[in-house]
């Protein structure tokens, strides 16, 4: 039998994985999806799911969801992706990661059948079948999916989920998903499925009718969640919490509600989070109001998510966030302006399949920049990133290490400064691994 650290070599260095290469590892098919969903046994027929996907958020809102039904007394399985250190925080049952000894053992049952099979799956398909199985084998009530890449062709859609969550829509993956707005939602629309209940987050012109149109079509009832919850700001609380007033249909509805992911873009995750729950309440589903609060406020407890305006350092603060692309970055531009700093430190790195323009449009010109690249083949070269950010006024120095730009940043910045980690999901994993 192989060791654990074997059959990581396995998924990491045989099977085709977008994270580390790209393009090369994107399927346009759920063929080997369908294949092992029927070796396992159809898994996901076992248990409630709810499904999420979008181009900012999804991640957030899936762990959102995942807490507070943990609060409400589920067994609750959580998928999300990629992983910020351990592969199997991919695959969560009550925020405890898969344990060791069963990837050990599905990876092992799949490679003796797959002697006859022949089939060639990627790291994304197989890492779905085995969290379907696990989610069996744990006897869970309820499992969180977030999408992986785009949603229609997207291994995780092969579920018929309870309810469906799109966050919302913005440029990202372009040379797969499309180079519009509108191709991009179409995408993710695919997984609006016959009769399921699907909530828009964030609603917005260039994309609404695509999601009506296509829910008409799998006679879905639709809901925008802006349109009835609101929150106009956020407080910071000194105990590591950002509180909010919300509203619903103009009315105050949950006043002080708390979470400990930071943020004020957290607002538009928590208003979609909000009217998920509102419908399940509809469907019988026993939650309350009062496991809503609990679970909101111990997300990262509850779930062990990490990497959402982290604060991981103080004097000066150093903070973290895996925001990567043009929607993301504005977030984040956003959130560093209302943060109190005497000087700005960004050390901030991206992957070389990304369109940089607008992303560089955004940044801080202010900033001291430290151009650094993840430790995966996708990364950006830093030099390189560093001579495009300069045709936007964005100067600095080049440390190709995460580690060592992180400690360079320290280095350099003053107990009242600003030291921010990120640019991409990979910088902030080498950063914190």
């Amino acid at each position: 039998m192989k060791s654990y650290q074997e059959i990581l070599d396995y998924l990491y260095s045989q099977l085709p994985m977008y994270q580390r290469t790209g393009a090369a590892a994107y399927k346009n098919t759920l063929g080997n999806t369908l294949v092992l969903d029927e070796l396992y046994g159809h898994p996901h027929r076992f248990f409630k799911t709810i499904h999420v996907a979008g181009t900012n958020g999804k991640g957030s809102v899936s762990h959102m969801l995942a807490s507070v039904l943990q609060e409400s007394g589920c067994k609750v399985g959580l998928y999300t992706s990629p992983h910020l250190i351990d592969f199997r925080e991919r695959i969560r049952v009550n925020g405890q990661m898969i344990t060791e000894q069963a990837v050990i053992d599905f990876v092992g049952d799949f490679e003796r059948q797959n002697k006859k099979m022949g089939l060639e799956p990627s790291f994304f398909e197989i890492t779905v079948a085995m969290a379907f199985w696990y989610f069996q084998q744990m006897k869970v009530d309820v499992a969180v999916i977030e999408v992986g890449l785009g949603g229609r062709l997207d291994s995780t859609n092969i579920i018929m989920p309870n309810l469906s969550l799109i966050t919302n829509i913005s440029l990202d993956h372009t040379a797969l998903l499309g180079d519009s707005i509108s191709l991009i939602a179409a995408e993710k629309a695919g997984i609006i499925k016959l009769k399921v209940p699907v909530i828009i987050s964030e609603s917005n012109a260039k994309y609404n009718s695509i999601f009506v149109e296509k829910a008409k079509e799998e006679d879905a009832p639709i809901y925008f969640a802006d349109e009835e919850y609101t929150a106009g700001y956020s407080m910071l609380l000194p105990i590591g919490q950002q509180r909010f007033n919300f509203h619903k249909d103009g009315k105050l509805y949950l006043e002080g509600l708390q979470t400990d992911l930071l943020g004020a873009y957290q607002r538009q995750n928590i208003g979609g989070v909000l009217k998920a729950f509102e419908l399940l309440m509809e469907q019988g589903w026993s939650i309350t109001l009062e496991n809503i609060y609990k679970g909101l406020s111990k997300v990262r407890e509850n779930t062990g998510l990490r990497g959402r305006w982290e604060i991981v350092g103080a004097n000066p603060m150093v903070v973290c966030d895996t925001g990567h692309n043009e929607a993301g970055i504005r977030h984040l531009v956003t959130q560093i302006r209302q943060t109190a700093w005497k000087e700005l430190y960004m050390v901030i790195g991206m992957v070389n399949d990304k369109s940089l323009d607008h992303v560089l449009a955004l940044l801080p010109a202010e900033a001291h920049y430290i151009f650094t690249q993840a430790s995966i083949p996708r990364a950006l070269d830093a030099h390189e990133f560093a001579q495009k950010a300069a045709m936007f006024g964005l100067n600095g120095i080049v440390v190709p290490n995460v580690k060592d730009a992180v400690d360079k940043a320290l280095q350099d910045a003053n107990s009242n400064d600003l030291v921010f980690v990120g640019g991409s999901t990979f910088v902030v994993a080498d950063y914190f691994s």
